[in-house]
Protein backbone atom coordinates (compact mmCIF):
# COMPACT_ATOMS: atom_id res chain seq x y z
CA UNK A 1 0.00 0.00 0.00
CA UNK A 2 1.39 3.35 -0.72
CA UNK A 3 1.44 6.11 1.55
CA UNK A 4 1.67 8.97 -0.55
CA UNK A 5 -1.89 9.95 -0.23
CA UNK A 6 -1.94 13.21 1.45
CA UNK A 7 -0.65 16.72 0.11
CA UNK A 8 1.96 18.81 2.79
CA UNK A 9 4.47 20.70 0.45
CA UNK A 10 7.76 19.33 0.48
CA UNK A 11 11.02 18.92 -0.29
CA UNK A 12 12.45 15.33 -0.56
CA UNK A 13 15.24 13.25 -2.71
CA UNK A 14 13.65 10.98 -5.18
CA UNK A 15 14.12 7.35 -4.94
CA UNK A 16 16.02 4.69 -6.95
CA UNK A 17 14.19 3.68 -10.14
CA UNK A 18 14.61 0.16 -11.11
CA UNK A 19 17.57 -0.59 -12.90
CA UNK A 20 17.45 -1.43 -16.16
CA UNK A 21 18.80 -5.24 -15.63
CA UNK A 22 15.98 -6.03 -14.14
CA UNK A 23 14.02 -6.69 -16.83
CA UNK A 24 17.02 -9.37 -17.85
CA UNK A 25 17.16 -10.92 -14.62
CA UNK A 26 13.33 -11.34 -15.21
CA UNK A 27 13.74 -12.97 -17.93
CA UNK A 28 16.79 -15.55 -16.41
CA UNK A 29 14.17 -15.95 -13.15
CA UNK A 30 11.30 -17.17 -15.78
CA UNK A 31 13.78 -19.56 -17.38
CA UNK A 32 14.40 -21.13 -14.07
CA UNK A 33 11.18 -21.20 -13.07
CA UNK A 34 10.21 -23.35 -16.07
CA UNK A 35 13.02 -25.57 -15.51
CA UNK A 36 11.68 -25.65 -11.76
CA UNK A 37 8.37 -27.28 -12.71
CA UNK A 38 7.86 -28.25 -16.96
CA UNK A 39 4.52 -30.15 -17.53
CA UNK A 40 6.73 -33.20 -18.28
CA UNK A 41 9.92 -34.55 -18.09
CA UNK A 42 11.89 -37.20 -19.79
CA UNK A 43 11.39 -39.93 -16.83
CA UNK A 44 7.31 -39.74 -17.55
CA UNK A 45 7.93 -40.75 -21.16
CA UNK A 46 7.76 -44.42 -22.31
CA UNK A 47 8.10 -45.52 -25.76
CA UNK A 48 5.71 -48.60 -27.36
CA UNK A 49 8.20 -48.38 -30.73
CA UNK A 50 6.12 -46.13 -32.64
CA UNK A 51 4.75 -43.59 -29.83
CA UNK A 52 5.60 -41.58 -26.63
CA UNK A 53 3.07 -41.98 -24.66
CA UNK A 54 3.20 -39.49 -21.05
CA UNK A 55 2.48 -41.33 -17.86
CA UNK A 56 0.40 -38.76 -15.27
CA UNK A 57 1.83 -37.49 -11.86
CA UNK A 58 0.61 -35.78 -9.84
CA UNK A 59 1.44 -32.62 -9.91
CA UNK A 60 -0.33 -32.45 -13.01
CA UNK A 61 -3.53 -32.57 -10.99
CA UNK A 62 -2.31 -30.14 -8.78
CA UNK A 63 -0.49 -27.19 -10.50
CA UNK A 64 -2.33 -25.02 -12.78
CA UNK A 65 0.14 -22.39 -14.88
CA UNK A 66 -1.58 -19.11 -14.72
CA UNK A 67 -2.06 -17.61 -17.82
CA UNK A 68 -1.19 -20.89 -19.85
CA UNK A 69 2.24 -19.90 -19.55
CA UNK A 70 3.48 -18.69 -16.46
CA UNK A 71 5.64 -21.29 -14.34
CA UNK A 72 4.41 -23.19 -11.03
CA UNK A 73 5.57 -25.73 -9.20
CA UNK A 74 4.10 -27.88 -6.09
CA UNK A 75 7.04 -28.21 -4.18
CA UNK A 76 7.72 -25.66 -1.30
CA UNK A 77 11.03 -23.98 -1.88
CA UNK A 78 10.23 -23.61 -5.79
CA UNK A 79 6.55 -22.08 -4.31
CA UNK A 80 8.91 -19.59 -2.14
CA UNK A 81 10.96 -18.53 -4.99
CA UNK A 82 8.06 -17.70 -7.07
CA UNK A 83 6.50 -15.81 -3.81
CA UNK A 84 9.98 -14.05 -3.67
CA UNK A 85 9.99 -13.17 -7.62
CA UNK A 86 6.36 -11.84 -7.68
CA UNK A 87 6.60 -10.35 -4.40
CA UNK A 88 9.45 -8.54 -5.90
CA UNK A 89 7.77 -7.53 -9.03
CA UNK A 90 4.53 -5.73 -7.23
CA UNK A 91 7.05 -4.26 -5.08
CA UNK A 92 8.25 -2.54 -8.22
CA UNK A 93 4.73 -1.67 -9.25
CA UNK A 94 3.96 -0.10 -5.74
CA UNK A 95 7.58 1.86 -6.53
CA UNK A 96 6.58 2.59 -10.07
CA UNK A 97 3.04 4.04 -8.70
CA UNK A 98 4.69 6.16 -5.97
CA UNK A 99 7.91 7.73 -8.31
CA UNK A 100 4.81 8.48 -10.86
CA UNK A 101 2.15 10.04 -8.12
CA UNK A 102 5.02 12.70 -6.94
CA UNK A 103 6.36 13.47 -10.32
CA UNK A 104 2.37 14.14 -10.56
CA UNK A 105 2.08 15.97 -7.46
CA UNK A 106 5.35 18.13 -8.07
CA UNK A 107 3.37 19.50 -11.61
CA UNK A 108 -0.40 19.48 -11.29
CA UNK A 109 -0.54 20.35 -7.31
CA UNK A 110 -2.68 19.51 -4.39
CA UNK A 111 -6.66 19.64 -4.89
CA UNK A 112 -8.08 16.85 -7.17
CA UNK A 113 -5.22 15.05 -7.94
CA UNK A 114 -3.85 15.09 -4.44
CA UNK A 115 -6.72 14.17 -3.04
CA UNK A 116 -8.37 12.08 -5.29
CA UNK A 117 -6.36 10.14 -7.45
CA UNK A 118 -3.13 10.00 -5.74
CA UNK A 119 -4.90 8.04 -2.77
CA UNK A 120 -6.51 5.78 -5.52
CA UNK A 121 -3.01 4.98 -7.22
CA UNK A 122 -1.37 4.16 -3.83
CA UNK A 123 -3.83 1.88 -2.72
CA UNK A 124 -3.92 0.24 -6.44
CA UNK A 125 -1.48 -2.96 -5.40
CA UNK A 126 -3.38 -3.63 -3.01
CA UNK A 127 -6.84 -3.54 -3.84
CA UNK A 128 -5.67 -5.22 -7.32
CA UNK A 129 -4.52 -8.22 -5.17
CA UNK A 130 -7.52 -8.32 -3.04
CA UNK A 131 -9.61 -8.44 -6.06
CA UNK A 132 -7.66 -11.52 -7.97
CA UNK A 133 -8.02 -13.10 -4.97
CA UNK A 134 -11.56 -14.07 -5.23
CA UNK A 135 -12.38 -13.06 -8.58
CA UNK A 136 -11.38 -16.33 -10.78
CA UNK A 137 -12.53 -20.11 -10.61
CA UNK A 138 -15.76 -21.58 -9.13
CA UNK A 139 -17.24 -20.43 -5.40
CA UNK A 140 -15.57 -23.15 -3.57
CA UNK A 141 -12.31 -21.62 -4.98
CA UNK A 142 -12.35 -18.35 -4.56
CA UNK A 143 -13.82 -18.75 -1.10
CA UNK A 144 -10.20 -20.49 -0.49
CA UNK A 145 -8.65 -18.14 -1.95
CA UNK A 146 -9.93 -15.15 -0.72
CA UNK A 147 -8.54 -15.45 2.69
CA UNK A 148 -5.22 -14.27 0.81
CA UNK A 149 -7.21 -10.98 0.06
CA UNK A 150 -8.23 -10.83 4.27
CA UNK A 151 -4.75 -11.70 5.36
CA UNK A 152 -3.71 -8.51 2.89
CA UNK A 153 -6.16 -6.04 4.15
CA UNK A 154 -5.24 -7.11 7.86
CA UNK A 155 -1.46 -7.56 7.39
CA UNK A 156 -0.98 -4.11 5.95
CA UNK A 157 -2.89 -2.09 8.80
CA UNK A 158 -1.35 -3.92 11.62
CA UNK A 159 1.91 -3.55 9.62
CA UNK A 160 1.46 0.37 9.24
CA UNK A 161 0.56 0.78 12.73
CA UNK A 162 2.70 -1.33 14.66
CA UNK A 163 5.81 -1.84 13.17
CA UNK A 164 6.35 0.75 10.36
CA UNK A 165 5.04 3.58 13.57
CA UNK A 166 6.96 2.42 16.06
CA UNK A 167 10.52 2.18 14.25
CA UNK A 168 9.54 5.82 12.99
CA UNK A 169 9.03 7.21 16.37
CA UNK A 170 12.41 5.21 17.19
CA UNK A 171 14.57 6.85 14.37
CA UNK A 172 12.52 10.48 14.76
CA UNK A 173 13.18 10.58 17.97
CA UNK A 174 14.17 14.27 19.67
CA UNK A 175 14.58 15.47 22.98
CA UNK A 176 11.25 16.13 24.41
CA UNK A 177 10.86 19.55 26.43
CA UNK A 178 7.32 20.79 27.82
CA UNK A 179 5.27 18.48 25.71
CA UNK A 180 6.97 19.26 22.68
CA UNK A 181 9.82 17.55 20.49
CA UNK A 182 13.27 19.89 20.22
CA UNK A 183 14.11 19.62 16.05
CA UNK A 184 17.26 17.80 15.56
CA UNK A 185 18.39 18.03 19.29
CA UNK A 186 18.88 14.20 20.17
CA UNK A 187 21.54 14.23 23.70
CA UNK A 188 19.03 11.90 25.59
CA UNK A 189 19.77 8.47 23.74
CA UNK A 190 16.96 6.15 24.59
CA UNK A 191 15.62 7.66 27.15
CA UNK A 192 11.61 6.49 27.67
CA UNK A 193 9.99 9.00 28.67
CA UNK A 194 12.53 12.04 27.76
CA UNK A 195 13.04 11.46 24.33
CA UNK A 196 10.19 11.01 21.16
CA UNK A 197 8.64 12.47 18.75
CA UNK A 198 5.98 15.26 18.23
CA UNK A 199 3.25 16.24 15.65
CA UNK A 200 1.30 18.89 14.72
CA UNK A 201 -2.70 18.39 15.14
CA UNK A 202 -3.88 17.89 11.61
CA UNK A 203 -2.22 14.30 12.33
CA UNK A 204 -4.34 14.10 15.50
CA UNK A 205 -7.33 14.55 13.45
CA UNK A 206 -5.68 12.19 10.57
CA UNK A 207 -6.17 9.64 12.85
CA UNK A 208 -9.65 10.65 14.34
CA UNK A 209 -10.28 9.82 10.14
CA UNK A 210 -8.77 6.52 10.68
CA UNK A 211 -10.87 5.17 13.53
CA UNK A 212 -14.33 6.47 11.83
CA UNK A 213 -12.82 4.12 8.34
CA UNK A 214 -13.53 0.56 10.52
CA UNK A 215 -17.05 1.88 10.66
CA UNK A 216 -18.03 -0.59 7.70
CA UNK A 217 -15.83 -3.60 9.36
CA UNK A 218 -18.64 -3.26 12.27
CA UNK A 219 -21.37 -3.32 10.38
CA UNK A 220 -20.41 -6.64 8.20
CA UNK A 221 -19.57 -8.11 11.53
CA UNK A 222 -22.81 -7.41 12.92
CA UNK A 223 -24.69 -10.55 12.31
CA UNK A 224 -21.94 -12.47 13.57
CA UNK A 225 -22.01 -10.46 16.91
CA UNK A 226 -25.80 -11.28 16.69
CA UNK A 227 -25.63 -14.89 16.02
CA UNK A 228 -27.86 -14.83 12.69
CA UNK A 229 -26.96 -16.16 9.55
CA UNK A 230 -29.98 -14.68 7.62
CA UNK A 231 -28.85 -10.99 7.37
CA UNK A 232 -25.08 -11.48 6.44
CA UNK A 233 -25.09 -11.21 2.89
CA UNK A 234 -27.19 -7.83 3.72
CA UNK A 235 -24.51 -7.10 6.29
CA UNK A 236 -22.22 -7.41 3.17
CA UNK A 237 -24.24 -4.73 0.92
CA UNK A 238 -24.78 -2.13 3.24
CA UNK A 239 -21.08 -2.30 4.32
CA UNK A 240 -19.84 -2.00 0.79
CA UNK A 241 -22.38 1.27 1.03
CA UNK A 242 -20.81 2.66 3.58
CA UNK A 243 -17.33 1.99 2.95
CA UNK A 244 -17.92 3.78 -0.48
CA UNK A 245 -19.66 6.90 0.80
CA UNK A 246 -16.30 6.94 3.70
CA UNK A 247 -14.00 6.90 0.51
CA UNK A 248 -15.59 9.44 -1.32
CA UNK A 249 -15.89 11.56 2.02
CA UNK A 250 -12.22 11.35 2.49
CA UNK A 251 -11.21 11.97 -0.87
CA UNK A 252 -13.10 15.11 -0.65
CA UNK A 253 -11.39 16.47 2.78
CA UNK A 254 -8.08 15.83 1.11
CA UNK A 255 -9.06 17.73 -1.91
CA UNK A 256 -10.28 20.74 0.55
CA UNK A 257 -7.90 20.09 3.26
CA UNK A 258 -5.04 22.55 2.04
CA UNK A 259 -7.78 25.37 2.12
CA UNK A 260 -8.61 24.34 5.39
CA UNK A 261 -5.27 24.21 6.52
CA UNK A 262 -5.18 27.93 5.11
CA UNK A 263 -8.35 29.25 6.73
CA UNK A 264 -7.55 27.85 10.73
CA UNK A 265 -4.05 29.45 10.67
CA UNK A 266 -5.85 33.08 9.38
CA UNK A 267 -7.67 32.80 11.98
CA UNK A 268 -5.15 31.92 14.30
CA UNK A 269 -2.85 34.68 13.15
CA UNK A 270 -6.07 37.02 13.64
CA UNK A 271 -6.36 35.80 16.94
CA UNK A 272 -2.89 37.26 17.78
CA UNK A 273 -3.58 40.26 16.34
CA UNK A 274 -6.57 40.78 19.00
CA UNK A 275 -4.22 39.36 21.82
CA UNK A 276 -1.53 41.53 20.94
CA UNK A 277 -3.56 44.78 20.28
CA UNK A 278 -5.36 44.72 23.49
CA UNK A 279 -2.13 43.84 25.16
CA UNK A 280 -0.53 47.22 23.82
CA UNK A 281 -3.99 49.00 24.67
CA UNK A 282 -3.94 48.00 28.09
CA UNK A 283 -0.61 49.44 28.70
CA UNK A 284 -1.56 52.49 26.80
CA UNK A 285 -4.23 53.19 28.59
CA UNK A 286 -4.77 55.97 31.33
CA UNK A 287 -6.74 53.67 33.47
CA UNK A 288 -7.96 49.90 33.41
CA UNK A 289 -9.57 48.28 30.61
CA UNK A 290 -12.27 46.76 32.99
CA UNK A 291 -14.14 47.97 35.41
CA UNK A 292 -15.07 46.30 39.16
CA UNK A 293 -17.27 44.36 37.77
CA UNK A 294 -15.29 42.64 34.71
CA UNK A 295 -17.48 45.12 31.98
CA UNK A 296 -15.27 46.97 29.79
CA UNK A 297 -14.74 50.72 31.06
CA UNK A 298 -15.78 52.72 27.70
CA UNK A 299 -14.65 56.02 28.96
CA UNK A 300 -10.86 54.55 29.07
CA UNK A 301 -11.01 53.36 25.35
CA UNK A 302 -12.21 56.58 24.25
CA UNK A 303 -9.49 58.14 25.61
CA UNK A 304 -7.47 55.87 23.92
CA UNK A 305 -9.17 56.19 20.68
CA UNK A 306 -8.23 60.39 21.18
CA UNK A 307 -4.79 58.86 21.81
CA UNK A 308 -4.11 56.97 18.47
CA UNK A 309 -6.52 59.36 16.28
CA UNK A 310 -3.59 62.09 15.30
CA UNK A 311 -5.08 64.54 13.04
CA UNK A 312 -8.09 64.71 15.80
CA UNK A 313 -10.90 63.95 13.24
CA UNK A 314 -13.30 61.51 15.10
CA UNK A 315 -12.30 58.98 12.65
CA UNK A 316 -9.15 56.22 12.44
CA UNK A 317 -7.61 55.62 8.84
CA UNK A 318 -6.12 52.54 7.60
CA UNK A 319 -3.04 54.41 7.89
CA UNK A 320 -3.67 55.21 11.61
CA UNK A 321 -3.94 51.93 12.48
CA UNK A 322 -1.35 50.39 10.19
CA UNK A 323 1.09 52.80 12.72
CA UNK A 324 -0.62 50.64 15.51
CA UNK A 325 -0.31 47.19 14.28
CA UNK A 326 3.12 48.25 13.57
CA UNK A 327 4.19 49.65 16.70
CA UNK A 328 3.47 46.01 18.28
CA UNK A 329 5.58 43.25 18.43
CA UNK A 330 3.81 40.00 17.50
CA UNK A 331 7.18 37.90 17.88
CA UNK A 332 4.73 34.40 17.62
CA UNK A 333 4.30 34.96 13.82
CA UNK A 334 5.42 36.53 10.67
CA UNK A 335 2.48 39.02 10.34
CA UNK A 336 1.83 40.65 7.13
CA UNK A 337 0.88 44.08 8.88
CA UNK A 338 -1.17 44.81 5.88
CA UNK A 339 -3.44 42.20 5.94
CA UNK A 340 -3.49 42.10 9.79
CA UNK A 341 -4.71 46.04 8.94
CA UNK A 342 -7.35 44.98 6.88
CA UNK A 343 -9.11 42.17 8.90
CA UNK A 344 -8.94 44.98 11.99
CA UNK A 345 -10.67 47.53 9.68
CA UNK A 346 -13.32 44.87 8.11
CA UNK A 347 -13.74 43.78 11.79
CA UNK A 348 -14.30 47.23 13.03
CA UNK A 349 -16.06 49.41 10.50
CA UNK A 350 -19.39 48.33 10.65
CA UNK A 351 -20.48 51.04 8.47
CA UNK A 352 -18.45 49.64 5.68
CA UNK A 353 -17.45 53.52 4.75
CA UNK A 354 -13.57 52.82 5.52
CA UNK A 355 -12.68 54.81 8.52
CA UNK A 356 -13.61 54.56 12.28
CA UNK A 357 -15.50 55.94 14.49
CA UNK A 358 -14.94 56.50 18.16
CA UNK A 359 -18.26 54.60 18.40
CA UNK A 360 -16.89 51.50 16.52
CA UNK A 361 -13.63 51.61 18.31
CA UNK A 362 -15.40 51.42 21.71
CA UNK A 363 -17.56 48.39 20.20
CA UNK A 364 -14.81 46.66 18.58
CA UNK A 365 -12.52 46.76 21.49
CA UNK A 366 -15.31 45.46 24.16
CA UNK A 367 -16.16 42.79 21.90
CA UNK A 368 -13.04 41.57 21.74
CA UNK A 369 -12.10 42.19 26.10
CA UNK A 370 -15.48 39.73 26.07
CA UNK A 371 -14.24 37.05 23.86
CA UNK A 372 -11.23 36.67 25.64
CA UNK A 373 -12.98 37.07 28.83
CA UNK A 374 -15.42 33.95 27.93
CA UNK A 375 -12.14 31.67 26.12
CA UNK A 376 -9.50 32.17 29.07
CA UNK A 377 -8.20 29.41 31.42
CA UNK A 378 -10.24 29.42 34.83
CA UNK A 379 -6.62 29.45 37.20
CA UNK A 380 -5.20 32.08 39.48
CA UNK A 381 -6.13 35.54 39.46
CA UNK A 382 -8.07 36.37 36.17
CA UNK A 383 -9.79 39.80 37.88
CA UNK A 384 -10.12 43.36 36.03
CA UNK A 385 -7.35 43.90 38.21
CA UNK A 386 -4.68 42.45 35.90
CA UNK A 387 -4.04 41.12 32.51
CA UNK A 388 -4.04 37.31 33.77
CA UNK A 389 -6.67 37.11 31.09
CA UNK A 390 -5.37 38.46 28.11
CA UNK A 391 -2.12 36.84 29.55
CA UNK A 392 -3.57 32.94 29.53
CA UNK A 393 -5.38 33.69 26.11
CA UNK A 394 -2.65 34.80 24.38
CA UNK A 395 -0.92 31.45 25.64
CA UNK A 396 -4.14 29.19 24.79
CA UNK A 397 -3.41 31.22 21.18
CA UNK A 398 0.48 30.51 20.82
CA UNK A 399 -0.36 26.74 22.00
CA UNK A 400 -3.08 26.45 18.94
CA UNK A 401 -1.08 27.59 16.70
CA UNK A 402 1.67 25.60 17.26
CA UNK A 403 -0.36 22.77 17.12
CA UNK A 404 -1.31 23.95 13.37
CA UNK A 405 1.49 25.22 12.11
CA UNK A 406 5.07 23.42 12.41
CA UNK A 407 6.21 25.19 9.35
CA UNK A 408 7.30 23.84 5.85
CA UNK A 409 3.12 24.28 4.89
CA UNK A 410 2.90 27.33 3.10
CA UNK A 411 4.34 28.32 -0.81
CA UNK A 412 6.55 25.38 -2.11
CA UNK A 413 3.55 24.28 -4.08
CA UNK A 414 3.18 27.13 -5.98
CA UNK A 415 6.61 27.49 -7.39
CA UNK A 416 6.86 26.61 -11.06
CA UNK A 417 8.67 23.10 -12.19
CA UNK A 418 11.22 23.27 -15.13
CA UNK A 419 10.63 20.87 -17.87
CA UNK A 420 7.00 20.03 -16.73
CA UNK A 421 6.25 18.07 -20.24
CA UNK A 422 8.72 15.85 -19.52
CA UNK A 423 8.20 15.03 -16.01
CA UNK A 424 4.07 14.68 -16.74
CA UNK A 425 5.51 12.27 -19.73
CA UNK A 426 7.64 10.45 -17.07
CA UNK A 427 5.20 10.48 -14.60
CA UNK A 428 2.44 8.81 -17.05
CA UNK A 429 4.96 6.67 -17.71
CA UNK A 430 5.36 5.25 -14.21
CA UNK A 431 2.01 5.26 -13.58
CA UNK A 432 0.98 3.44 -16.81
CA UNK A 433 4.00 0.56 -16.30
CA UNK A 434 2.85 0.24 -12.26
CA UNK A 435 -0.53 -0.13 -13.33
CA UNK A 436 0.24 -2.86 -15.89
CA UNK A 437 2.36 -4.57 -13.48
CA UNK A 438 0.23 -4.52 -10.97
CA UNK A 439 -2.87 -5.96 -13.12
CA UNK A 440 -0.49 -9.05 -14.83
CA UNK A 441 1.42 -10.29 -11.85
CA UNK A 442 -1.73 -9.93 -8.82
CA UNK A 443 -3.43 -13.41 -10.14
CA UNK A 444 0.42 -15.20 -10.14
CA UNK A 445 0.72 -14.33 -6.97
CA UNK A 446 -2.33 -14.69 -5.09
CA UNK A 447 -2.14 -18.03 -6.96
CA UNK A 448 1.26 -19.22 -5.95
CA UNK A 449 0.61 -17.65 -1.96
CA UNK A 450 -2.45 -20.29 -2.29
CA UNK A 451 -0.02 -23.39 -3.30
CA UNK A 452 2.33 -22.58 -1.02
CA UNK A 453 -0.09 -23.05 1.99
CA UNK A 454 -1.20 -26.40 0.33
CA UNK A 455 2.70 -27.73 -0.46
CA UNK A 456 3.66 -26.30 3.67
CA UNK A 457 -0.24 -26.84 5.04
CA UNK A 458 0.35 -23.03 6.47
CA UNK A 459 -3.41 -21.12 6.23
CA UNK A 460 -3.18 -19.07 3.29
CA UNK A 461 -4.02 -16.00 5.70
CA UNK A 462 -0.61 -16.00 7.46
CA UNK A 463 1.64 -16.34 4.60
CA UNK A 464 -0.69 -13.54 3.03
CA UNK A 465 -0.63 -11.79 6.40
CA UNK A 466 3.04 -11.30 6.87
CA UNK A 467 4.40 -11.41 3.27
CA UNK A 468 2.51 -9.57 1.13
CA UNK A 469 2.35 -6.09 2.88
CA UNK A 470 6.46 -6.21 3.05
CA UNK A 471 6.27 -6.51 -1.02
CA UNK A 472 2.92 -4.09 -1.43
CA UNK A 473 4.29 -1.61 1.17
CA UNK A 474 7.98 -1.75 1.47
CA UNK A 475 9.01 1.30 -0.59
CA UNK A 476 6.99 3.40 0.97
CA UNK A 477 7.66 2.75 4.15
CA UNK A 478 11.56 2.55 3.76
CA UNK A 479 10.77 5.78 2.64
CA UNK A 480 8.55 7.28 5.24
CA UNK A 481 11.53 5.66 8.00
CA UNK A 482 13.95 7.55 6.06
CA UNK A 483 12.02 10.77 5.89
CA UNK A 484 11.05 10.20 9.70
CA UNK A 485 14.65 10.48 10.74
CA UNK A 486 15.02 14.04 9.94
CA UNK A 487 14.45 14.65 13.47
CA UNK A 488 12.13 17.40 12.85
CA UNK A 489 8.43 17.55 13.67
CA UNK A 490 7.93 18.96 10.38
CA UNK A 491 8.39 15.57 8.84
CA UNK A 492 7.12 13.68 12.12
CA UNK A 493 3.79 14.65 10.96
CA UNK A 494 3.88 14.37 7.16
CA UNK A 495 5.12 10.68 8.10
CA UNK A 496 2.23 10.07 10.49
CA UNK A 497 -0.65 11.41 8.63
CA UNK A 498 0.23 9.60 5.75
CA UNK A 499 0.52 6.69 7.73
CA UNK A 500 -2.80 7.18 8.85
CA UNK A 501 -4.01 7.87 5.60
CA UNK A 502 -2.92 4.96 3.85
CA UNK A 503 -4.26 2.73 6.67
CA UNK A 504 -7.53 5.00 6.00
CA UNK A 505 -7.52 4.03 2.73
CA UNK A 506 -6.87 0.41 3.90
CA UNK A 507 -9.95 0.61 5.56
CA UNK A 508 -12.29 2.43 2.68
CA UNK A 509 -10.77 1.42 -0.63
CA UNK A 510 -9.54 -1.53 -0.34
CA UNK A 511 -12.24 -2.60 2.33
CA UNK A 512 -15.12 -2.00 -0.87
CA UNK A 513 -12.88 -4.16 -3.41
CA UNK A 514 -13.31 -6.43 -0.74
CA UNK A 515 -17.23 -6.61 0.58
CA UNK A 516 -17.72 -5.88 -3.97
CA UNK A 517 -16.16 -9.57 -4.48
CA UNK A 518 -17.79 -10.66 -1.38
CA UNK A 519 -21.12 -10.17 -2.53
CA UNK A 520 -20.82 -10.28 -6.49
CA UNK A 521 -19.64 -14.60 -6.20
CA UNK A 522 -21.71 -15.30 -3.41
CA UNK A 523 -19.16 -16.01 -0.67
CA UNK A 524 -19.39 -16.75 2.82
CA UNK A 525 -18.08 -13.12 5.37
CA UNK A 526 -16.01 -15.52 7.92
CA UNK A 527 -12.99 -13.32 8.92
CA UNK A 528 -14.49 -12.73 12.63
CA UNK A 529 -10.76 -13.01 13.89
CA UNK A 530 -8.93 -10.71 11.49
CA UNK A 531 -11.50 -7.71 11.79
CA UNK A 532 -10.91 -8.00 15.80
CA UNK A 533 -7.61 -7.47 14.98
CA UNK A 534 -8.05 -4.89 13.15
CA UNK A 535 -10.76 -3.35 14.86
CA UNK A 536 -8.41 -3.35 17.82
CA UNK A 537 -5.36 -2.43 16.18
CA UNK A 538 -6.88 0.50 14.80
CA UNK A 539 -9.03 1.74 17.63
CA UNK A 540 -6.11 1.65 20.13
CA UNK A 541 -3.62 3.42 18.03
CA UNK A 542 -5.88 6.04 16.23
CA UNK A 543 -7.40 6.62 19.65
CA UNK A 544 -4.21 7.22 21.61
CA UNK A 545 -2.85 9.55 18.60
CA UNK A 546 -6.49 11.33 18.68
CA UNK A 547 -5.98 13.22 21.70
CA UNK A 548 -2.08 13.42 22.28
CA UNK A 549 0.59 14.94 19.75
CA UNK A 550 3.65 13.94 21.61
CA UNK A 551 4.89 10.27 21.60
CA UNK A 552 7.48 9.38 23.96
CA UNK A 553 10.15 6.25 23.15
CA UNK A 554 7.81 3.96 24.98
CA UNK A 555 4.57 4.37 23.14
CA UNK A 556 7.50 2.48 19.79
CA UNK A 557 7.64 -0.43 22.13
CA UNK A 558 3.60 -0.64 22.45
CA UNK A 559 3.32 -0.83 19.17
CA UNK A 560 5.52 -2.98 18.07
CA UNK A 561 4.55 -5.16 20.20
CA UNK A 562 1.13 -5.67 18.73
CA UNK A 563 1.93 -7.14 15.93
CA UNK A 564 2.75 -10.49 17.41
CA UNK A 565 0.00 -10.00 19.50
CA UNK A 566 -2.04 -9.78 16.19
CA UNK A 567 -1.10 -12.75 14.82
CA UNK A 568 -1.21 -14.83 18.27
CA UNK A 569 -4.57 -13.81 18.90
CA UNK A 570 -5.96 -14.42 15.04
CA UNK A 571 -4.30 -17.77 15.65
CA UNK A 572 -5.67 -18.51 19.29
CA UNK A 573 -9.69 -17.26 18.06
CA UNK A 574 -9.42 -19.37 14.80
CA UNK A 575 -7.83 -22.33 15.49
CA UNK A 576 -8.09 -22.98 19.63
CA UNK A 577 -11.23 -21.42 19.93
CA UNK A 578 -13.07 -22.25 15.97
CA UNK A 579 -14.14 -18.96 15.54
CA UNK A 580 -13.45 -19.24 11.30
Amino acid sequence: MSLSFSYRPRSRSRRNHTPPFFFLFLGVVAILCSHTHARFSTRDLISDGSNVLRLPTEADSTCEQTYGFLPCTTTVLGNLFLILVYGFLMYTAATFLSNGSELLLEILGPGIVGGLFLPILGALPDAMLILVSGLSGSTEVAQSQVSVGMGLLAGSTVLLLTIIWGTCVIVGKCDIEDSIALDSTDTRGFHLTGSGVSTDIWTSYAARIMIISVIPFLIVQLPQILHSNSGRHLAVLIGFVVSVCLLISYCLYQIFQPWIQRRKLEYIKHKHVIVGLLRHLKMRSLGRLLKDDGQPDKEVIKKLFTTIDENKDGHLTHGEMRALVVGIQFEEIDLDHDDAVTKIMADFDTSRNQLIDEGEFVNGVCRWLLATQRSRVASGDAGPHTVKFLSDFHTETKREHDLLDVGGQSDEGAEGVENARWISIKAGLFLLLGSLIAAAFADPLVDVVDNFSDATSIPAFFISFIFLPLATNSSEAVSAIIFASRDKRQTASLTFSEIYGAVTMNNVLCLSVFLALVYVRGLTWDFSSEVLVILIVCIVMGAFASFRTVFPLWTSITAILLYPFSLALVYVLDYQFGWS
